[in-house]
């Protein structure tokens, strides 16, 4: 099937065919949208024997070109002075789409035969709006200096785009290895502009890597691709690094040698009880 962009594409009828099959077509917001008939007029039709138009989901009219003549008393409110027709390429320019604009478009070509219409050309396209994302960024949301053996709090953003996009990943990199991560992605609509802003946060323990890249990735829909964040550098200093083990460690001997020296203690206190024990139980038999 054959996708067109930026403009209405249409397959060519034998006269008297219905439409066959609907083309996907993408257009971004506030562009001007190519709505073309890709009428052959093999047939050498005069335009003023004929009646060309384009409507919305049948009951919406664009344009209307009657007799070689453009009409304006059929259109529907929210197409008025924003159309333009070029006969020459039987194409007609929907200016400044927008995402109310989405649906199936239809172009009718009709042929005056004794006080009669018959349609020798017609073709259907459906229409999706596309506006681009703002590029991911990363903020990070805890407070402080980051610390080893503390966690790191980021959130991921993008704003203003049209469709909603599938997920947003983490990545992960350090030296030649990435780790990726599929988080929750919060997503709201503005009720005005109908565009959409997304959100996801990561929550990890801070990297004991010398150095790492953090970036989010947002997988957006209808094979747009991805727009990815400038990746966010962790590196953590070998001071303190250091530190932080001196910090684990030390504590830790402090318990052992403690716990040691509390079973040594015991050990002597029990081996001495064990000699007074010994000592008055001589004491006994001799009496």
């Amino acid at each position: 099937m054959e996708v067109c962009i930026f403009f209405l594409c249409a397959m060519i009828f034998l006269p008297g065919v219905a439409a066959a099959s609907v083309h996907p077509v993408q257009a971004f917001l506030h562009h001007t949208v190519y709505l073309s008939c890709y009428f052959p007029n093999s047939q050498k039709f005069d335009v003023k024997d004929l009646i060309i138009f384009w409507q919305k989901e049948s009951n919406k009219v664009l344009h209307e070109v009657y007799h070689g003549q453009e009409k304006h008393d059929n259109l529907s409110p929210e197409y008025i002075n924003r159309t333009k027709v070029d006969m020459g390429k039987w194409t007609l320019q929907l200016l400044n789409a927008g995402i109310e604009d989405e649906g199936l478009y239809q172009c009718i070509i009709q042929k005056i035969v004794e006080q009669s219409k018959e349609v020798v050309h017609q073709s259907e396209c459906s229409l999706r709006i596309i506006a681009n994302y703002s590029q991911p960024e990363i903020a990070e949301l805890h407070s402080g200096e980051l610390k080893p053996n503390g966690y790191l709090n980021l959130s991921c953003s993008s704003s203003g785009g049209y469709p909603e996009p599938k997920e947003m990943t983490w990545l992960i990199s350090h030296e030649n290895i990435t780790h990726s991560s599929t988080a929750h992605m919060d997503v709201s609509q503005d009720a005005v502009t109908k565009l959409y802003n997304v959100t996801s946060k990561l929550n990890i323990p801070v990297p004991t890597k010398s150095r790492t890249n953090i970036s989010c990735l947002l997988h957006l829909r209808e094979q747009l691709g991805s727009l990815v964040s400038v990746p966010l550098v962790i590196e953590i200093q070998e001071k303190e690094m250091e530190q932080a083990k001196i910090n684990f460690f030390v504590p830790l001997i402090a318990v052992v040698v403690l716990i040691t020296s509390a079973l040594l203690l015991g050990f002597v206190i029990l081996k001495k009880n064990s000699k007074i024990l010994s000592t008055n139980q001589s004491v006994s038999l001799a009496v």
